[in-house]
């Protein structure tokens, strides 16, 4: 198996941006001289992950192509820049996750295809703990003798 040959650096080596925030970086790829690059495409998206339907927002993307007129070489860099929405904040929770990510996807002509990811937290939102269910104790009950309504 060919190892990625993408990197993806985020400005100032952060993990965690504030809604509203300008996240920015580089992305290189370095493909087998050999190879001829047809594009190369880089995305901030958000993803969710647990149970039920997976879904996702693309919120920056953008594409060099060869068919474009870019210059796309086998081995290069580039930058992306961003500001970040207010929503959907990061969530790690027990059923459900939300996930932000820089994602570039390298397109080589002979069809092969390279993707890598690097994860980053928008906002501050704790992570949610299960609900731990109640331990099983003996309650005694005082089990007072019937009252009479009328005394």
């Amino acid at each position: 198996m060919t190892p990625c040959p993408i990197a993806i650096m985020l400005d100032g080596r952060r993990r965690v941006y504030a809604p509203g925030e300008m996240l920015s970086g580089e992305y290189r790829w370095d493909a087998d001289p050999g190879s001829q690059v047809k594009a190369v495409e880089v995305s901030v998206l958000w993803y969710t992950e647990g149970k039920g339907d997976e879904d996702f927002g693309v919120h920056f993307f953008d594409r060099l192509s060869v068919e474009e007129g870019d210059e796309v070489g086998p081995r290069q860099c580039a930058r992306f820049s961003t500001q970040l929405p207010k929503s959907p904040l990061s969530y790690e929770g027990v059923i459900v996750k939300i996930r932000w990510c820089v994602r570039v996807r390298l397109f080589l002509k002979r069809g092969k295809v390279f993707t890598r990811e690097r994860t980053f937290q928008l906002g501050n939102v704790p992570p949610a703990r299960p609900l731990v269910a109640p331990t099983r104790r003996s309650v005694r009950l005082k089990v007072r003798p019937e009252v009479d309504e009328f005394g």
